[in-house]
């Protein structure tokens, strides 16, 4: 073997051992990609008991029950399922039913989603892309979503020169 064809075996080698690699560290990383699972895709998936996971979608008006300890439980809804949730802890200011919700935790063995850490969205117009697409997805996407972000920039204030406050002559 000449030094060219020695050297061009070794690249090739080290090639073909580095996208094995890349396609074994892609391949167990597959399910941790999504950020969220909704319950539907729960059911699809058919999730086994203690193996954690996120669950994102919308929170079920009349679900919401509070318990002794800052116990809660509520059931999050995509539109197509539901799965109860159980969580114990200060929910966040921005918790509400009907408003959207990300938990991370494990389903028990009788199908109860047990979350240890629980995420409410920040504000009536933001919604995370994954969430809108499982709710276009489900036919219960709101149009006027996008209008209410444009609708909220409003003109800057003017003095009673109509000069804009906080510009300096």
């Amino acid at each position: 073997m000449t030094r060219k064809q020695r050297r061009m075996t070794i690249i090739g080698g080290s090639l073909a051992v580095l996208a094995l690699a890349a396609a074994l560290v892609l391949n167990a990383l597959r399910d941790s990609i999504v950020f969220f699972s909704t319950p539907t895709m729960v059911a699809e998936k058919h999730v086994e008991p203690g193996k954690r996971f996120r669950l994102g979608g919308l929170v079920q008006p009349g679900s919401l029950q509070r318990g002794d300890n800052l116990a809660v439980t509520f059931e999050v809804a995509d539109g197509g399922a539901k799965l109860p949730v159980a969580y114990k802890g200060i929910l966040p200011d921005l918790f509400r039913e009907g408003q959207g919700v990300v938990a991370e935790g494990a389903l028990d063995a009788n199908g109860v989603f047990k979350a240890d850490t629980v995420l409410a969205k920040h504000d009536e117009t933001y919604m995370p892309k994954e969430v809108a697409d499982a709710l276009k997805k489900q036919g219960h996407w709101k149009d006027d979503y996008g209008a209410k972000a444009s609708d909220s920039v409003k003109p800057a204030a003017t003095t009673a020169q109509g000069n804009p406050q906080g510009a300096v002559r």
